[in-house]
């Protein structure tokens, strides 16, 4: 037997030239932060993970050391005590998978259960552009393959995003599927502007319904239990909108309670800082089971992206996860940007991704860019 005899924790800074102004931060991005945590056994191998910066997480690194790396149900159970002490210790979580896959030879999709590697995409815009540019982007990812489009709310009006909405759906008619990211679920910390509440969101419903919207995403704070129910009553109504949610939830209990209350229809937990892969696998197949759709956020770099395709080919499949998240938006946000710990970026194949065969998550680490990019911080400035 295997144990674990060494955890790392490295950040890294990609700078970026021009910034990224990403439509849920009001401070536009001039750097790219990574932290990427190694797990190293006693047979030389090692597993790799990202998410949060794992600040903290030296004081309790003892109680994986020297452990079996395939007692996954142990180093779960105590992740979720680290997560209650500390702070979000998930990307040690997707390393300890990767881990385990490169032990059994086999892919994080199939040691979860699942069968068919294909998922299908929709692509996630970020940045605030001008109705052409809005317009131009729409066709570019039709000639790209791509049948789903995520549009980001937050301009100075809602006047302003509204309008995007309307020339966008006005252009392409409906050779794309629209949802809507209202971002009203959490804030960065420094901003400090209230979320919406149900009238508000209401009256957006209202006109997302208008413009044949496949889901409004985020419309109220994550915690608004009694609007989201509300809020998802008044629409089913109205009209087959869903509403979407969840993205950063944190608790087993919390996911319980939007299930409970049909708070939502579309479940977007991240396992890079929610949960990791252990956590979120039952999750997702309890949604799935309960008719709801198990659809995980994925925004952040390609070990994430990569880990949470895992995550749903492995549990719900394609017919369950239905689309899943493609962030890319260049040039502010190109895949070489968002995958730059890696030695190549994730491609998309015409709207879809296919996993591999390889074990693990099947990520390889560009060390020469790790080592270029090395901080002391992690941050976006």
């Amino acid at each position: 037997m295997s144990t674990i005899v060494g955890i790392d924790i490295t950040h890294h800074q990609l700078p970026l030239d021009p910034p990224f102004p990403a439509s849920w931060d009001p401070q536009p991005r001039t750097k790219f932060p990574v932290t990427i945590v190694r797990v190293r056994d006693s047979e030389g191998r090692e597993g790799i993970g990202s998410g949060d910066a794992m600040h903290g997480f030296a004081d309790y690194a003892r109680y994986f050391l020297g452990e079996d790396p395939l007692d996954m149900a142990q180093h779960a159970a105590r992740l979720m005590n680290v997560d209650f002490h500390a702070g979000r210790p998930w990307s040690l979580d997707l390393a300890l998978w990767d881990l385990v896959g490169k032990i059994e030879q086999r892919p994080v999709w199939q040691l979860l259960g699942g069968t068919s590697p294909r998922l299908r995409l929709y692509a996630s815009t970020a940045v605030h552009r001008s109705i052409p540019e809005m317009v131009q982007t729409a066709h570019r990812l039709l000639d790209q393959g791509f049948d789903a489009m995520k549009v980001r709310f937050g301009r100075p009006t809602l006047g302003d995003d509204l309008a995007v909405l309307e020339a966008v759906r006005d252009s392409v008619g409906d050779r794309l599927t629209l949802m809507v990211d209202c971002n009203q679920g959490w804030r960065m910390p420094w901003d400090g502007r209230r979320p919406w509440d149900v009238v508000t969101a209401w009256g957006v419903a209202e006109r997302l319904i208008g413009e044949d919207v496949f889901w409004m995403e985020e419309p109220l704070h994550r915690g608004d239990y009694a609007g989201m129910t509300e809020l998802r009553s008044r629409v089913r109504a109205a009209g087959s909108m869903r509403i979407a949610g969840g993205e950063m939830t944190r608790e087993p209990y919390e996911f319980r309670e939007l299930l409970d209350r049909e708070c939502l229809d579309v479940f977007q937990p991240d396992c890079t800082c929610t949960q990791g892969i252990s956590g979120l696998a039952p999750i997702g197949r309890r949604i799935d089971a309960a008719g709801k759709v198990f659809s995980p956020h994925t925004w952040g770099n390609g070990i994430g992206v990569m880990a949470n395709l895992h995550l749903a080919a492995g549990t719900v499949g394609q017919a369950g996860s239905l689309w899943m998240e493609w962030p890319e938006d260049p040039p502010e946000w190109s895949i070489e940007r968002r995958d730059y710990p890696l030695t190549a970026p994730l491609r998309a194949d015409g709207g879809w991704f296919e996993l591999s065969d390889r074990p693990g998550l099947g990520i390889e680490l560009d060390e020469a860019v790790l080592a270029r990019t090395v901080s002391t911080v992690a941050t976006f400035d």
